[in-house]
């Protein structure tokens, strides 16, 4: 019940950290085998989404980490491009948007993610990464100051 649950957002958030299918079906996977075996851990007075989505997050952290130390930074592009001339500008722009996450550091990009990807509110971003609420609003302005920057030397913001 769990699994069926929680696996989505889960699996949404590593796959838009890491841009391939298979690692972030490795990293849902991980989280939940990890979630089974430490649920004694577990604090009933917080959220169970919060406390499964921190461990997603950090097999994330480590998967990057491992990818660093070998590496490995590239770009898997869509199967298939559009053909229509508007789909195609989209997926440049989507290319384009994942290059510069892809470059931000974690910090920066988790919590775009976290905020604008799956639309967490603040407390639980804070929550999920052990922060405070103040520290997860700064990271978010550099992150999106940093972004914007990426995103105009592209050509693709005013």
């Amino acid at each position: 019940m769990l699994v069926a649950r929680y696996e989505k957002p889960i699996f949404n958030t590593a796959y838009r950290m890491v841009q391939n299918f298979d690692d972030a079906a490795d990293i849902t996977q991980n989280a939940f085998i990890k979630a089974y075996e430490k649920i004694d851990t577990y604090n009933p007075s917080y959220k169970f989404f919060n406390w499964i989505y921190k461990i997603a997050v950090n097999e994330t952290l480590n998967l990057i980490n491992r990818r660093k130390r070998r590496r490995e930074f590239e770009y898997d592009p869509p199967a298939s491009v559009p053909s229509p001339e508007d789909d195609l500008e989209l997926n440049e722009i989507g290319h384009y948007l994942h290059q510069a996450l892809d470059a931000m550091s974690y910090d920066q990009r988790i919590v775009i993610v976290l905020k604008h990807l799956m639309l967490l509110p603040y407390s639980e971003i804070a929550d999920i990464l052990g922060i405070a609420e103040k520290t997860v609003k700064s990271r978010l302005f550099s992150a999106r100051h940093v972004l914007r920057k990426k995103l105009l030397k592209r050509g693709y913001m005013r």
